[in-house]
Parts: structure tokens; C-alpha cells; sequence
């Protein structure tokens, strides 16, 4: 008997949809706030949508750099040479240099 509250409940959510849907004087007729239900549901989805996107986008972005940073400290144990960084390529471009007599 649980089922019949929710199928009583979906059902009269369908008729109310399609009598909205198809009477402009029952929309007139209605609370302004009822009237803007639609719109504000659309909104709310709307806005839902664009946070959810930016989530993801984030957490995309912190999954890649993760991923990044554990390449970059076991690159080391597969035998792969390491990335040089600027700083450590200056210096090993220095160390082969012998200083010059004029």
C-alpha cells in the first residue's frame, strides 16, 4: 500500500502539469508565485547545472595535477629519466664549463 501514495501523488502532478500546460485561464488564475514556479524551477536547474560544471572542472584540474606530481616522483623507479627543471639545467650547464684564460 506503500506504492499508492506515490502513484496518487505522480498522478495528480501529471494532471495539474498538463492543465497548466494547456489553460491560460487557469494560469491567470493562479498565485503569482505558482505562475513562476516553471521559470524559477528552470533557474534553479540552470544554476545547478553551471556550479556542477565548475566542480567539475576543479576537480578535474586537481585529479590531473595529482596525477602529475606521481608520475614525476616514480618516473625514478621505472628507470625513466626525471624532468630537469630550469634552475637545476642552469647549473649543470655551468659545471661543464671551465672557466677561461684570457
Amino acid at each position: 500500500m506503500k506504492g499508492w501514495g506515490k502513484l496518487v501523488a505522480g498522478a495528480l502532478i501529471g494532471v495539474a502539469g498538463t492543465v497548466y500546460a494547456t489553460n491560460e485561464e487557469f494560469r491567470k488564475r493562479l498565485p503569482a508565485a505558482a505562475r513562476d514556479l516553471p521559470e524559477a524551477v528552470r533557474r534553479r536547474f540552470e544554476n545547478a547545472v553551471s556550479e556542477a560544471r565548475g566542480a567539475y572542472t576543479a576537480r578535474r584540474t586537481e585529479i590531473m595535477r595529482e596525477l602529475a606530481e606521481r608520475d614525476h616522483r616514480h618516473a625514478r623507479f621505472r628507470g625513466e629519466p626525471q624532468p630537469v627543471s630550469d634552475k637545476e639545467e642552469a647549473a649543470a650547464g655551468n659545471e661543464g664549463e671551465s672557466p677561461s684564460i684570457n
